[in-house]
């Protein structure tokens, strides 16, 4: 389907120690020292090596020449990119020891995303695979292969052709995946494994895990840290999808009055449901406040009176009364298990305090007997000061968005994160880095509210500066919370992400909205389709039907016409929407809309799609004349800021020019149009 190609190292311990972002960086650094003859000399490597940032706050360019003559004195010696690598892991190894360990042994991967985790234990891997026996046990396809043997390599055998993790995503939100996109053949090719696991990262992100630098590759491999550092943010994502207002009403039971219902609003799925478990021990006569999920619940004393709270007809005085603390957390999940709940970790995961663990089993109690009543009052109330249903969607979309960034801060509730500055200031400089001046910004937690203001008057700033049509706006309509501004800005953060890729590819050049609907359009014909749109505001884009057109057009063999539908009706047009959305994602596409914004014609969504599909067209025709093109529809594809630019339009290109700013994407559609400039916002016709 797509020019999938990895960079192969013949040496298995060697290709076992880099992810596959990782040879492909190190890649494009070591043929760039080749000489005319295509030689790279040891003498090479000190001037590159110190200017990675792994390497350059720690050696110069003589401490490195002289680590690497240690093992070989003839720095006119050739060599080889599998040399390179080890110089590169000796050096790497040394700068650890030299910082006294405290980097971490892949400088690619961030501490704080659980995805790239190194190690997890042997009873998180058991845990994860009793979990997947669980519900996917009955699956029509995977069932052949189930269950899994935790003490083997089962698992990681079975996600390397990439059904097992987009069926576990499902599971986790039911209807992410349109699974007749799935390639689930006996014998997969490579390329149609490539095909699932593009399909699962795009989608993983779609549902809010983070998977920063991991391709398609490394899932292809099987490789145990990332795939169950995967696993384990899918599993969480099911675990606490109903820990919110909006799917739990009786959660406002937690709370006494309107201010604390907002205050529940803002809070993590984490944190509700430590309140949860909170409110239920205090009322069972527990004295103390449980904060985290591993060293306040490691005797076990926290379970027992929850549990007792909660099921108190299988309650026994001996889980109190008794002096072992692994006795009780024995007793704590007999008593589990006779209200239901599998038991997926053991009285030594409880007595350790496996943060992971404990939540999931916490949040499984939560599911099968949250303890909480029906007060209908509280519950309208609560239902109330939900959002509508498009703005839901729409933050949704954007909170998703900022999440894949892979910025440090992770956000639960976009209107709520948002209005200390920082997460947007966070987001702008990941977008365009440098443009954010961190001496002027203050990091949270932020007691004092002028700080947040100077935070978020920094991000108006920086708007300016890129050419936003803000009219009146400060800081303080941010932190105030003005619903409206938030998603008009995060829609326009969105598309400078868009254009500025798209430009990498359009000879620099800017890109409009009008360019890329012609674009579109263009694409759609020259395959001798008669589809057509006006506008990213025309009807007719409701039924999926031109966007399968496009689909087709930059990849022919993408879709399956046999699954496509007229779009008359409703239900076929969400069949085709839901399609649309998978297949663009199994191409390699990262959005984050749903079938409804496709059958409604979102305008703001159907931009970003169309867009999202130009620029993946547009990547894979520079890797026509890439000599190192990445695998087609991994996660972690880069920009080439300044690779050799094909034609944005083919041959007809010089007959109308691109001319356009940023400024002149137009979202004006009437449901989110913001109009009411003498208030402070911006201007919905400026957009």
């Amino acid at each position: 389907m797509s020019k999938f190609e990895g960079v192969v190292v013949s040496d298995q311990w060697l290709n076992s120690q880099f992810m596959q972002v990782e040879l492909r960086t190190l890649k494009s650094k070591f043929v760039s020292l080749k000489d005319q003859n295509g030689n790279v000399t040891l003498g090479d490597l000190p001037h590159l090596m110190v200017k990675l940032k792994e390497f350059r706050d720690t050696y110069n360019e003589d401490e490195i020449r002289g680590i690497l003559g240690e093992s070989d004195d003839n720095v006119t010696n050739d060599i080889d990119f599998e040399a390179f690598l080890r110089a590169y892991l000796n050096l790497q190894s040394q700068a650890t020891e030299k910082q006294d360990g405290r980097r971490h042994s892949s400088s690619f991967l961030k501490e704080s995303v659980t995805t790239l985790l190194h190690t997890i234990s042997d009873s998180e891997q058991a845990c994860y695979v009793a979990h997947i026996n669980s519900y996917l046990g009955d699956d029509p396809f995977l069932k052949q292969f189930l269950p899994l043997d935790p003490a083997t390599n089962d698992l990681f055998d079975l996600v390397k052709d990439g059904v097992l993790l987009c069926k576990l995503i499902n599971v986790a939100v039911p209807g992410t995946i349109d699974e007749r996109a799935i390639n689930t053949t006996r014998n997969l090719s490579l390329w149609q494994r490539n095909d699932n696991h593009t399909l699962c990262l795009n989608s993983a992100k779609a549902i809010g895990c983070t998977v920063v630098n991991i391709g398609a590759q490394d899932l292809v491999e099987g490789r145990p840290h990332l795939v169950l550092g995967l696993i384990s943010q899918i599993i969480k994502i099911q675990l606490l999808a109903d820990l919110n207002l909006k799917k739990t009403p009786q959660l406002v039971e937690l709370v006494d009055d309107s201010q604390d219902i907002e205050e529940l609003l803002s809070l993590s799925p984490e944190k509700v449901l430590l309140k949860w478990m909170n409110f239920h021990i205090q009322r069972g006569g527990y004295q103390k406040t449980v904060k985290n999920f591993s060293s306040d619940v490691k005797d076990g004393e926290a379970y027992a009176y929850l549990l007792n709270v909660l099921a108190p007809e299988h309650s026994s005085p001996a889980t109190l009364d008794t002096k072992d603390a692994y006795e009780r957390a024995n007793l704590v999940l007999d008593h589990a298990e006779r209200m239901g709940c599998k038991r997926y970790l053991s009285a030594r995961d409880i007595r350790e305090g496996s943060s992971n663990l404990n939540l999931a089993f916490v949040a499984q109690l939560f599911h099968h007997r949250s303890g909480l009543s029906t007060d209908t009052k509280k519950m309208s109330f609560a239902t109330m000061m939900t959002d509508d249903a498009q703005t839901s969607r729409e933050e949704r979309c954007f909170r998703l968005w900022i999440n894949s960034l892979g910025i440090s801060t992770y956000v639960y509730n976009v209107f709520e994160d948002v209005r200390n500055g920082w997460i947007l200031l966070e987001v702008l400089d990941k977008i365009f880095p440098g443009s954010v001046n961190w001496n002027h910004a203050t990091k949270p937690p932020i007691r004092m509210p002028f700080r947040k203001v100077e935070n978020c008057n920094q991000v108006v700033k920086i708007g300016k500066q890129l050419r936003f049509s803000l009219v009146n706006v400060a800081g303080s309509d941010i932190v105030q919370g003005n619903k409206k501004l938030i998603l008009v800005l995060l829609m326009r953060f969105t598309m400078l992400q868009l254009l500025k890729r798209l430009r990498s590819h359009s000879q620099g050049r800017e890109i409009s909205d009008a360019d890329i609907l012609k674009w579109a359009n263009r694409k759609v014909n020259s395959t001798g389709r008669t589809s057509h749109i006006e506008s990213f505001k025309d009807k007719s884009l409701s039924n999926g039907l031109f966007f399968l057109d496009l689909l087709s057009a930059v990849e022919p063999r993408v879709v399956n016409w046999n699954l496509v539908t007229k779009g008359e009706k409703d239900d076929e047009k969400r069949l085709n929407a839901t399609y649309i959305i998978s297949v663009a994602r199994k191409l390699g596409c990262s959005i984050f809309l749903l079938p409804d914004d496709i059958m409604e014609v979102n305008q703001k969504m159907i931009l970003t799609l169309t867009a999202s599909i130009m620029y993946w067209s547009l990547q894979q025709q520079s890797e026509d004349t890439d000599p190192f093109p990445s695998p087609a529809g991994t996660a972690t594809t880069t920009t080439p800021e300044a690779s050799p630019a094909p034609s944005v339009y083919g041959e007809d290109e010089s007959s109308f020019s691109l001319g356009g700013e940023f400024s002149n994407i137009s979202v004006d559609d009437a449901t989110s149009d913001i109009s009411v400039s003498s208030e402070g916002v911006l201007v919905g016709d400026e957009l």
